[in-house]
């Protein structure tokens, strides 16, 4: 060994020391793509795996302040064995084991199955945390007063929804949110847009929109933040995001998907044209509900009329109740004829049994007396019992039927069914009637009809 060609000797901790300050400063940031293999998750939480190509291989490591359980914090999946990436990271060497390796802070998927596999991991995280569930996805308002639209300002999405709402329903105002629809400013735009429109005022339903694309084209719409603003917010959102095949995390997460922004702009708002036939509808069946509620009022008037009690049943209860009255007074002054008789048949036989001869003298005076007190008592009470009859036959009188026909009223039948006039348009022309008066009774011949203004207007 020569050792005068040796400047220095180092030894090899100093020699990966020096080693790991090279590489760290030649490669103090770089983008690498590989494929991941060796995948390990120890219980520090941090990623170790190997990214290789179709040549080499390096190892890698994510510290779990990147990285949340394996899922990426910047691009929302999960790192799996196989997955291609695209990896932001720093080279470093680890000096124990004298091995370079990268130290990675940031990660997009690589390829359109990458995609599809980040899409697919997300959605199932979101729907475990219920993000998807129907119980709470608002119900849209029938009629809203203003629309709002987050969506690019340009292209033809944004024509294609004022033209229908238009068309549909032209009093509704639209409120637009312009943002990004495509690229990695998108996001936050979309986020910040359902959030202004929660705080803008009349606002009743959202819609989220933009045409058709590619899987990458629509990475906004499937992006985790953008979800949680759709479910966050108080207002329905409508998600029209891409064609009718396309889905994103978006359309699961709003509470209506609508196939494209057209359909979006049809289900937000009714048809005028269908609402104002409702409306003329609703208009006939009222009038037609009205109208059969009069006709079963008058049907019902109508039965009401016909279970009148005839006046002819009334003038006969009232003649058996005076009847009745009358027999009463004929026993009751037959008892006070009785009555008065016995008191006499008493007096006389007292009389008899008494010597009229010897105390006629000195009671002379006295029998006179007591003969006018008799005489001036029952003279009395025959004269109160009278009064009391009399006004007993007059109530009677007033409340017999009779006495009202005796105020000049009169009963008018119709000939040859018996009804009972009521109303001019009872009887025809030529019509026979008969007429009971207080006293007697007439045949007549109807000549002459004269209606009451009640009855032209009840024919009316």
């Amino acid at each position: 060994m020569d050792s005068g060609n040796l400047k220095e000797i180092l030894t090899v901790s100093t020699l990966n020391d020096r080693i790991k300050a090279m590489l760290e400063e030649g490669f103090a940031l770089v983008w690498v793509e590989g494929e991941v293999s060796n995948l390990r998750r120890p219980a520090s939480g941090h990623l170790y795996f190997t990214l290789k190509d179709a040549k080499s291989q390096i190892r890698a490591v994510a510290f779990r302040n990147f990285f949340d359980g394996g899922r990426s914090r910047s691009a929302c999946f999960a790192i799996e064995e196989g997955m291609s990436l695209l990896c932001r990271a720093r080279v470093t060497v680890y000096p124990p084991r004298g091995e370079y390796q990268l130290i990675i802070d940031a990660v997009e998927p690589r390829g359109l199955g990458a995609l599809q596999k980040a899409f697919e991991q997300l959605k199932a995280r979101l729907n475990a945390e219920g993000l998807f569930d129907p119980a709470r996805k608002k119900p849209l308002p029938f009629l809203p007063a203003r629309i709002g639209v987050v969506t690019s300002p340009t292209g033809a999405v944004i024509r294609d929804i004022l033209t229908v709402t238009r068309r549909r329903f032209p009093a509704v105002d639209i409120l637009i949110a312009p943002v990004r629809v495509q690229g990695a400013e998108a996001p936050a735009e979309i986020i910040r847009a359902i959030g202004e429109m929660q705080i803008a005022g009349g606002v009743d339903v959202i819609i989220l929109a933009r045409g058709g694309g590619s899987l990458e084209d629509l990475a906004p719409f499937n992006d985790e933040g953008v979800a949680r603003a759709i479910a966050r917010s108080r207002i329905p959102i409508i998600s029209a995001v891409g064609h009718e095949t396309d889905f994103t995390i978006a359309d699961f997460t709003a509470d209506l998907r609508a196939a494209t922004p057209s359909a979006a702009a049809e289900l937000a708002v009714p048809l005028r044209a269908e609402l104002l036939g409702v409306v003329e509808s609703l208009r006939f069946r009222l009038i037609r509900r009205l109208r059969q509620e009069m006709e079963r009022s008058r049907r019902r008037i109508i039965d009401f009329q016909g279970r009148l009690r005839d006046p002819k049943r009334r003038l006969s209860d009232a003649r058996i109740a005076l009847d009745d009255q009358v027999e009463r007074m004929r026993l009751s002054l037959a008892h006070l004829r009785e009555v008065t008789r016995q008191e006499w048949n008493h007096l006389s036989i007292r009389l008899e049994r008494l010597d009229l001869r010897l105390r006629i003298g000195g009671n002379r005076g006295e029998t006179t007396v007591l003969t006018k007190a008799l005489r001036a008592a029952w003279e009395k009470q025959a004269g109160a019992r009278k009064n009391r009859m009399h006004a007993a036959m007059a109530v009677l009188s007033s409340l017999s039927p009779l006495a009202v026909l005796g105020r000049g009223y009169s009963i008018t039948r119709r000939r040859p069914d018996g009804l009972i006039l009521r109303r001019a348009g009872d009887v025809a022309l030529g019509q026979e009637v008969d007429i009971r008066l207080a006293e007697g009774n007439l045949h007549a011949k109807i000549m002459n009809i004269l209606k009451e203004p009640s009855d032209v207007q009840r024919e009316i």
